[in-house]
Formats: C-alpha cells, structure tokens, sequence
C-alpha cells in the first residue's frame, strides 16, 4: 500500500471505529472486552480455529472466531446491552474478500428478536456507509433470495436439484451429498453476490438446519431466526434472535462434533461454560456480528482487503 493510500485509511478506520463508539454510547449499550484466547472455541464445520498452546496448562487454547462465547456468558451474569470492537482469527480463510486475522464488531440487545436488531443494523451502516447506499434496505426471505436469483425454492428443491444446479453452474462435481453443502455453496457463489446493489440487502428466515445458534421459528417449512446483510453483493453480518436453550443447543454441538468427526476435522471441546450460562438465566436478546474490515472496504471504494489492511497476513 502506498504511503499516501495507508495514511487515508489509517484515518478513514480511525474515524470509522469513533462513529461506532458514538452510535452505541448514543443507545446507552456497553463497550466490554473479552479473552482472545480461550479454552473452547466454535464447533460450526464451516469455521476453522487456530490453536496455540501456553506453557503449564495441560489443555490447548483457541484464537477465538468471535466473542460470542464469552460475551453470552456476561449476558447471563446481568451486563445489560453490549458491545465489542475486537479482533478474531479464522484459519484458511484468505483471499481478496478474507483475511485470517479481521475486525469484528459484536453486539448484543436485550428484549429485542431478529426483526427489531436488523432495524438497527440498518441504522449503523447507514451512518457508516450513508454516501454509498441508497436506502431503505430491502429485506428479502432466504427462499426470496433463491428465487430470485436462481428460480428454484431452496426448501422445496430435491438434492438432486441443487447438485445439478451447483454442476451446471459452477463447476461442482462432488458436494459429498449434503443438502445443506449444496446450499451454502449456491447462496455464497451465486445468491450472495447478486444482492445489495448500491443498498442494504437482508436476508432472513435461513433453513432451520443453518440455525446455529439461533432460535428456529413455528411453521413449515423449519427456518430459523437469523439474517444476514448484504450490500454490493458482500456479506457484512449474521445476526440471530438468540437460542437460549441450553440442551438444544448442547444438542446442536454434539452434532457439528458428529459432522466434524465425519469429515475428519479436529474437534474442539463443547464449552460447558456457555451451556452453565444459557442454563442459569440468560436473557431474552439478539445479537449480531458485523465485518469492520468489509465496511471500510466499501466506504473507500476499495476492491479488496488489501486496500484496507495495513498488515495484511502476507506482510504481518
């Protein structure tokens, strides 16, 4: 990066995380911090932890792919609204879109559900992004966005279908016969980039099967209470009305563990932490994690990571 680009967007980041400091200070929600290094981490097959070792402890730790663990755990023991401006790390993830090492900003809000916090998301990018977006946002149903973009009902089309889509059109000749592989492909090489031309794109209601960590809603077919925004055909967050459940969601990690083992994948412990604090008085909330890194990128133009990153991974 040249020395004149590197000024710009040191202060353009500057200035970016200040903006995020005043809109939360403005709603009263609490700046808080949490470990980076942490005993247990992400089960989510599609999440890949970096592990380390600190000398005398008999268990390895983990750089952690999100605060959510942790800052879930000081919901339970009363914080109120908060938030965090903090880094995490991502193993195999580089690219013009992806760096092993990003800027995330996480919050979480009691008494709202999905709906309520994606108003809110909507609020912050237009402060953050207003000069390049046209608002209001669109926000548009999982099956909505298939539809559009593909033609086909992603709930309702056989895996035979998808497979053949995903071959077709990009290539896909193995996709190990899983419904959801296929899914998540199509929707993060062919849906995903078709959205939010010039405006806030959400998408929500994902498969019940994608849910995470989120509630799943009452209905057919099975969807969850989790959305993620999209502009210029970026992926910018994923959101969740939280699941406070805590066998539900014990359940949901023993099966990522089931599906990790599967595919030969090291598996980290379950945190029994989180589940103590789920189980003991966690809160009606919804919470949200947002690409800071992404949203600088696009403030400035920029086509890449690269434009935005004093240290990429290649030059740390």
């Amino acid at each position: 990066m040249a020395d004149g680009a590197l000024r710009a967007a040191l202060v353009a980041r500057a200035r970016l995380l200040e903006r995020c400091r005043h809109f939360f200070a403005e709603r009263g929600v609490l700046e808080v911090e949490t470990p980076v290094l942490a005993q247990a981490t992400v089960t989510d097959v599609h999440l890949a932890s970096l592990e380390t070792r600190i000398a005398g402890r008999p268990v390895p730790y983990y750089l952690q792919t999100s605060p959510e663990y942790a800052m879930k755990r000081l919901l339970a023991a009363g914080s109120g609204d908060i938030y965090q401006v903090c880094k995490v790390f991502r193993d195999d993830e580089s690219g013009r879109h992806h760096n092993p090492e990003f800027t995330m900003l996480e919050w979480y809000r009691v008494g709202f559900d999905h709906r309520k916090l994606m108003e809110e998301v909507e609020a912050l990018l237009a402060t953050l992004l207003g000069a390049v977006l046209t608002l209001p946002a669109e926000r548009l149903t999982y099956a909505e966005a298939f539809q559009r973009v593909l033609g086909l009902d992603p709930h309702a089309a056989t895996l035979a279908e998808l497979e053949a889509l995903a071959a077709e059109r990009l290539g896909a000749a193995d996709l190990g016969g899983e419904r959801d592989v296929a899914l998540d492909l199509l929707m993060g090489a062919l849906v995903g980039p078709a959205l939010g031309a010039g405006r806030i794109t959400f998408v929500h209601e994902y498969p019940a099967s994608q849910a995470a960590l989120a509630r799943t809603l009452p209905g057919s077919p099975a969807v969850a209470a989790r959305f993620e925004a999209y502009v210029c055909g970026l992926e910018l967050c994923n959101g969740f009305h939280e699941l406070a459940d805590a066998a539900e969601q014990r359940r949901r990690f023993e099966a990522d563990r089931h599906a990790r083992a599967a595919r030969r994948l090291p598996l980290p412990p379950v945190d029994e932490r989180l589940l103590r604090a789920l189980a003991t008085g966690f809160p009606d909330c919804a919470g949200v994690a947002l690409g800071l890194d992404r949203v600088l990128m696009l403030a400035l133009g920029c086509d890449s990571l690269a434009g935005v990153l004093p240290f990429p991974v290649a030059d740390a």
